[in-house]
């Protein structure tokens, strides 16, 4: 469903990602973990074309995002298309303040994806009933908690009907009882099958939800495999040690 390959990615002459590669099958949880600063979530904007790559490829769905070896970036409205495959989920939420919850989920369903009001609004209702927040869809993001404006935003993305959803450290802005609520929506997420690549460092939560976790290092992928793998791996228990 995505496969990138050799991705690199400098700010200025700090290397952040160095020939990064990795595939995503459908229907997989993949957890990127690693100490701050190793390029997970460089490596997730760049995934999502919040970030340019200077070189390597990305594939969503067989079709190709970039390839700096062949034409670079794909031209515009199929980009756009192909971007509309990922959804993705920032750490600080970033809704707009200016709209009510209801609003934050129905602007883009009708401005991207054309759908009818009564269409959006049905969409919007469905999954704030899905992430436990039917009650709040008429108020506004400074009315909410953290942890209620997260899972709005999980929401939000839902609603264009991602192929991929991506989480950047979903719960990092949050305390431990929200984010308690955050982790339970998206395990929820994972158990429904849906094709998720979250950047965390909640290692509980890693362990028990992912398919495959990936850590990183100073840019790059050092190893991955399953949670039992990876876990016990000795860099790994070395970070977690703290």
């Amino acid at each position: 469903m995505l496969h990138a390959e050799n991705l690199t990615k400098s700010f200025d002459s700090l290397g952040v990602l160095r020939q990064v590669s990795l595939s995503v099958s459908q229907g997989e949880v993949v957890a990127i973990i690693g100490r701050s600063g190793s390029g997970k979530s460089t490596l997730l904007r760049c995934l999502n074309h919040l970030e340019k790559i200077d070189s390597g490829r990305i594939c969503v769905d067989g079709e190709v995002m970039v390839d700096t070896d062949n034409g670079g970036y794909a031209p515009r409205d199929r980009l756009r298309s192909i971007c509309l495959k990922m959804g993705y989920v920032f750490q600080n939420f970033n809704l707009f303040p200016h709209f009510s919850v209801l609003r934050n989920l129905t602007e883009a369903q009708m401005c991207v994806l054309k759908r009818s009001r009564e269409e959006a609004v049905s969409r919007a209702e469905a999954l704030l009933e899905r992430v436990g927040l039917s009650d709040k869809r008429d108020q506004y993001p400074c009315q909410l908690s953290g942890g209620q404006q997260q899972r709005v935003a999980i929401a939000r993305a839902l609603a264009l009907d991602p192929m991929i959803l991506c989480f950047d450290e979903p719960t990092s802005a949050l305390d431990p009882l929200l984010t308690k609520d955050v982790l339970t929506v998206i395990r929820d997420l994972a158990r429904d099958n849906n094709t998720m690549i979250v950047v965390t460092h909640e290692m509980a939560f890693a362990r028990e939800v992912a398919d495959r976790v990936m850590y990183m290092e100073d840019g790059r992928i050092v190893t991955q495999g399953t949670p039992q793998e990876v876990f016990a791996d000795e860099a790994v228990r070395t970070f977690t040690a703290g």
